[in-house]
């Protein structure tokens, strides 16, 4: 495959949350998909989903491969990633890997479009996407970095349950209700906040706060850059907030700020504190664009920015950015 504007696409996870918001998003940006391959685990072999009003059968990992798609988006988690990417890759089909399985790997791009598609070549076969609370951060800094180069993050953020995937979504309504059910979280989420996000390390941060840190660097291609975070669960169905402190290295003019926020490709700006207008989760849900608000000078710290970055976390934090890279590898004849 590859080339001219038919294109046989693999969605791996085809059944999951994120999986489901790819056909999507797929749908909705007329990817030029000629054939759909949903793939999934051996349990949903069999199942359909529809996409375009087409039905289409799942099948498994195997006969995925043998169909030779030119992109498999994969959104299945990191073991499975760790196992069938290479094999895939191996077969000539470039994946797009929505895990933490490639991320950090020095030989796999890690890629948002608006900042370093650039990177990407015709011999990436495995093409790693960010962490959703990762990707809506650096999209609504990287503007501001080029302009005043980054010193130091300090990040907040305030996740929804969708991050965790259905478990969680059901966990939650459950407990609206009053349902003893199956729980994702150690916790109840309903009227709780939830500090921890993936695994503690031995550093005492969690996994998402370390990915945060890391994966910031490498795509901003920026080592220097210094982030600390702190990563929470709220009960939330939809869209990732957070609470973002920037120092840099120039001196900053609150109004080129804006200016800069508001003409980046992917960004909307809500901030109009005599209006009550902030961003809110509710307000991005099923958007693509990535929103900030509540700027603001930090005045306890000179040259340091306060700001507010909301983003569909299901969207631009996985299942469009994947596609977006799938749209720029196609554009550029890469596939």
């Amino acid at each position: 495959m590859g080339g001219g504007t038919t294109m046989k696409v693999a969605v791996v996870g085809a059944t999951g949350l994120v999986g489901t918001k790819m056909l999507q998003v797929l749908a909705e940006r007329n990817f030029p998909v000629t054939d759909l391959v949903p793939v999934a685990s051996a349990k949903s072999v069999g199942k359909e989903v529809m996409f375009k009003g087409r039905s289409y059968k799942v099948v498994g990992m195997e006969d995925a491969i043998a169909a030779r798609p030119a992109v498999a988006l994969f959104s299945a988690g990191g073991g499975t990633s760790t196992e069938w990417a290479p094999q895939f890759a191996a077969a000539g089909i470039t994946v797009i890997d929505n895990s933490s399985a490639w991320r950090m790997d020095p030989s796999k791009p890690l890629v948002v479009p608006e900042i370093n598609a650039d990177i990407l070549t015709a011999k990436d076969k495995i093409i790693a996407n960010p962490n959703c609370s990762t990707i809506q951060m650096v999209v609504a800094l990287n503007p501001l970095h080029r302009q005043y180069r980054i010193k130091r993050i300090v990040v907040s953020t305030y996740q929804s349950v969708t991050g965790t995937g259905v478990k969680a979504v059901d966990q939650l309504l459950n407990e609206r209700k009053g349902i003893v059910g199956e729980m994702a979280y150690k916790y109840p989420i309903d009227l709780n906040v939830i500090p921890q996000i993936d695994v503690f390390l031995d550093n005492g941060y969690t996994k998402e706060e370390m990915k945060m840190v890391n994966e910031t660097k490498k795509i901003m291609r920026d080592e220097n850059i210094q982030v600390t975070a702190t990563t929470v669960r709220i009960p939330v169905m939809g869209g990732h907030s957070e609470s973002v402190n920037v120092e840099f290295e120039k001196e900053f003019d609150l109004d080129e700020v804006r200016r800069l926020l508001a003409t980046a490709p992917g960004m909307v700006v809500v901030d109009d504190p005599g209006t009550q207008q902030y961003p809110m989760p509710k307000d991005a849900h099923e958007k693509d664009e990535v929103f900030v608000g509540r700027l603001r000078r930090d005045e306890t710290q000179p040259r340091t920015l306060n700001m507010w970055v909301v983003s569909d976390n299901l969207r631009k934090g996985a299942a469009t950015n994947a596609i977006q890279i799938a749209e720029y590898l196609q554009q550029k004849g890469l596939l």
